[in-house]
């Protein structure tokens, strides 16, 4: 599969079958692949964004996310799950995991937001949503990639975010919601204290797993 970032905490995954598979859509170009699947994990406007949604409609897309947007979702035919529930699409697994932070109030728990895990052809994609470094981490199992907020204002700083990766060991670690910080020093900090765990950039490039 192919993971794209487009920007903030928006990515785009397109399967080896060529399923299209939106994550936290924003920003979106107008002319983008239209989508089979879209999920957002919270209701915040650059996570769930009902115009960039919009763009990548078809007539059997299907939008996916917590129940905390079960009204947003009802407006655009979409489906809300439970935090720990997962579906079945085809061959594609999707669950949603909490995400939520504990030091700062931008995301209490209570606010029900989620992060979404992505599982097919063999590997697992966790996008973490807008999250600090919570004990449910600890409970990942086999996360081929993992998509990790890292800048600070409002989720895990590029500390925490490291560190969290030390609590579920995936693969391969993809930092965004980075707020035009300089992830060089993102990477450098991962080598430092996580030298076994692949940091890959997605700045201009896409990743192939």
């Amino acid at each position: 599969m192919e993971i794209t970032w487009l920007s903030h905490a928006a990515f785009k995954i397109k399967t080896e079958s060529g399923k299209i598979i939106y994550l936290d859509p924003y920003k979106i170009a107008k002319d983008a692949e239209k989508a089979d699947i879209i999920i957002s994990s919270h209701s915040h406007g650059d996570h769930f964004s009902r115009r960039d949604i919009k763009k990548l409609m078809k007539d059997t897309t299907i939008v996916l996310g917590p129940e905390s947007l079960s009204y947003n979702l009802e407006q655009i035919d979409g489906k809300a799950l439970k935090i720990g529930e997962s579906i079945n699409i085809e061959d594609i697994k999707i669950e949603l995991v909490p995400a939520y932070t504990i030091k700062k109030e931008t995301h209490p728990k209570s606010s029900g937001g989620a992060g979404i895990i992505i599982g097919i052809e063999g590997k697992r994609v966790y996008h973490a949503g807008d999250t600090e470094r919570i004990p449910e981490m600890k409970d990942l199992k086999n996360i081929t990639v993992a998509l990790l907020p890292c800048g600070g204002n409002f989720t895990m700083d590029f500390d925490e975010s490291t560190d969290c990766a030390l609590d579920f060991n995936p693969e391969i670690v993809v930092p965004m919601h980075n707020w035009n910080k300089d992830l060089s020093q993102f990477s450098d900090l991962m080598k430092k204290k996580v030298p076994n765990i692949k940091v890959e950039i997605l700045e201009n490039k896409t990743l192939k797993i």
